[in-house]
């Protein structure tokens, strides 16, 4: 018994051995062959996890994997990764990035990541959504995030960004250290609290909010996940694994409906997102703002959003807009903060709008063009969104190259890599805001600056995203001047394991002063 055992243990370890060895072979030569025999440059590999082992590893964020991969291929107009063995082309060049995103868009309309609304239901939102039903959603909810339609939420944005400033009064007339990344953080939910789901949750007084913890969580650093979710996401959907934690998922869809049933049952209405949420579930339509049609006119009208639906957009415009204002925030506080006479000077501006125009409004803020360019460059040098997904929906002859992308193949545009490029910007670790003067815009490339994407599937709240980053700017500088703390690390130290391009958890520890 004993020798027929050791028997089976030897063939049983043969069989594993051959296995292996099949799978070593078939990436290798095969699946790793992919860019080669299509004369296309490519980046080294480990099988299997192909071309991403310093992501997997946790030794590079995504962005910064891309942005070395960028400047070591860059004389390339593109060049091919692998995620385990499937294929994935980087564009470098911005005229076939302008092909991609805008001129030839209809061969690459899908982001190709994670969207499975029966498993993960609020994975089911206008970022990842593919093919007719990213159009229906794009066209339903186009028109609420018109300019009027953001001077109507305007005013909560200001009353958020006011409590703010009162809430680092008294630290302020300390000299006090803050962490004004969780900071600004519990600004930016109070902002979509309110905004999306119709709730004054105070994050800012008291962080420990049933919202601001659900708020973590669902931005907990989970670099595998996030990985598949962009580059795998048959391997999620293959063992029906969501995205979204479970709580999470819970707690935003219960949060969603009990406002939507309570405002119908009392009949409330508020000039927020949620009102326009719930337009299109009850009318399939936004009204304009003489409420006498809709803004829109077509055979959509007459289709209604469902309630989930409607939840998974007011999920995604929180995810969005908590991200990309709170991290520019912090970044731009940072920059300041070692820039002193830039800071001056974003204040001075804003001090001296703010006496002409009798204080905070929309047309104020976008009265200043300084700070416009100081936000700019904050994006420039931290795009929230490092880089972007497409995938090929139907197969195109790249012009003036022999490759012919196939369908279904992957591609990236690294956005971070692009701005970092000392050919584009000079000096890119310097933190300049004249680089987006007239004069300089107009000499780059319009794709050579792409923190908010390009074309139609471009950021649909972008607006909305810069008035809310602007306002928590200028209600701090209008106020209070920060400095460095004793330990902050220059350069920042990003997070390795986020999807976003965004700080370590130690944060960012500066001095607040009053002006």
């Amino acid at each position: 018994m004993a020798l027929y055992s050791a028997f089976f243990l030897v063939e049983l370890l043969g069989i594993i051995i051959a296995v292996l060895c099949a799978i070593y072979v078939y990436f290798k030569y095969v699946a790793f062959d992919y860019w080669s025999s299509r004369n296309v440059v490519s980046y080294e590999t480990i099988v299997p996890f192909g071309s991403m082992w310093p992501v997997f590893s946790v030794k590079y964020s995504m962005g910064e994997f891309f942005r070395d991969a960028y400047l070591k291929f860059k004389k390339n107009p593109f060049f091919g990764v692998y995620t385990f063995h499937k294929p994935a082309l980087v564009i470098n060049d911005p005229d076939i990035i302008r092909l991609v995103l805008t001129k030839d868009f209809t061969h690459f309309h899908d982001r190709g990541v994670y969207s499975e609304e029966k498993i993960d239901p609020l994975s089911a939102h206008l970022f990842a959504v593919p093919g007719a039903k990213w159009k229906y959603l794009r066209t339903k909810f186009s028109p609420t995030f018109t300019s009027s339609k953001m001077k109507q939420m305007f005013f909560t944005v200001k009353d958020c960004s006011e409590t703010l400033a009162a809430f680092v009064a008294d630290k302020a007339k300390n000299s006090e250290l803050v962490e004004v990344k969780d900071l600004v953080a519990r600004f930016s939910t109070d902002v979509i609290a309110s905004t999306a789901f119709g709730l004054d949750c105070k994050s800012i007084e008291n962080p420990d909010v049933e919202f601001r913890k659900m708020g973590r969580k669902a931005f907990a650093t989970r670099p595998l996940t996030n990985f598949l979710s962009l580059f795998a996401p048959f391997i999620l959907k293959t063992f029906r694994m969501p995205v979204t934690d479970k709580d999470v998922t819970k707690f935003f869809i219960s949060a969603f409906k009990e406002t939507v049933e309570y405002r119908q049952a009392n009949n409330i209405v508020r000039k927020d997102f949620m009102d326009l949420i719930m337009q299109l579930m009850n009318k399939g339509y936004v009204k304009n703002d003489d409420e006498l049609k809709p803004a829109q006119s077509s055979a959509l009208d007459s289709e209604r959003i469902t309630m989930m639906e409607g939840a998974a957009q007011a999920f995604v415009f929180w995810l969005a807009g908590f991200e990309t204002s709170s991290s520019t925030v912090t970044h731009c506080l940072y920059e300041l903060a070692l820039h002193q006479d830039l800071q001056d000077k974003v204040a001075d501006e804003i001090n001296t709008v703010l006496q002409e125009l009798g204080g905070v409004s929309y047309d104020s803020v976008k009265a200043m063009p300084y700070l416009a360019k100081v936000v700019d460059e904050t994006l420039r040098k931290y795009p929230s969104v490092p880089i972007l997904n497409r995938e090929c929906t139907k197969e195109f002859q790249l012009p003036g190259t022999g490759l012919r992308i196939e369908k279904g193949t992957a591609l990236v545009i690294p956005v971070l890599g692009i701005q970092s490029d000392p050919d584009i910007y000079p000096e890119p670790e310097k933190f300049d805001p004249e680089r987006f003067n007239e004069e300089n815009v107009a000499s780059r490339h319009q794709y050579t600056y792409l923190p908010f994407g390009e074309g139609p599937r471009n950021c649909i709240g972008m607006r909305f995203g810069l008035v809310q980053t602007k306002v928590a700017i200028i209600s701090l500088l209008s106020k209070y001047r920060f400095k460095p703390g004793p330990n902050l690390k220059v350069p920042m130290v990003m997070d390795k394991g986020n999807l976003v391009h965004c700080p370590d958890s130690n944060g960012i520890v500066l001095r607040i002063e009053e002006r």
